[in-house]
């Protein structure tokens, strides 16, 4: 019986021939580096936000008057389309305060209150080393 086994055991280990294994793998990952952080500080100029409100021939209407201690951009320039009725008045675009800083606000064509209203524009007033803004609205 152990001939048996051993001869069983010859016969198995010579039709099993592996193949020589290799083992492949990633290079290792490189050494720890050091890392070269750039910060970059921004200002914002400061803004203070004070409810109001202002009173025209349509009543009173309610307004935030706005300081800013950076002057506003230049103005932009308003790509102005066909107006849609004879009854339509070109509100033309500008810079308003949101979010601690300067945003464009596009010109557009809007409907009068009544007839006889007039716009009255937005505006930025120097005001010593601040810039105050007046909102628009209709008179």
């Amino acid at each position: 019986m152990f001939a048996s086994f051993g001869a069983l055991g010859f016969i198995l280990s010579g039709c099993s021939t592996e193949p020589e294994s290799h083992l492949v793998s990633a290079p290792p990952p490189p050494g720890p580096t050091r890392a070269v952080t750039t910060t970059t500080v921004t200002t914002t100029p400061a803004a203070v936000v004070n409810p109001g409100y202002v009173t025209t021939s349509n009543g009173t209407s309610n307004v935030s008057t706005i300081v800013v201690t950076q002057a506003p951009p230049a103005m932009q320039q308003d790509v102005v389309l066909a107006q849609p009725t004879p009854q339509h008045v070109w509100i033309a675009g500008y810079w308003t305060w949101r979010d601690q800083r300067y945003e464009w606000m596009a010109g557009h064509w809007e409907l009068p209150p009544s007839p006889s209203s007039v716009w009255v524009a937005p505006r930025w007033q120097q005001q010593g080393d601040a810039y105050r803004f007046y909102e628009g609205y209709w008179n």
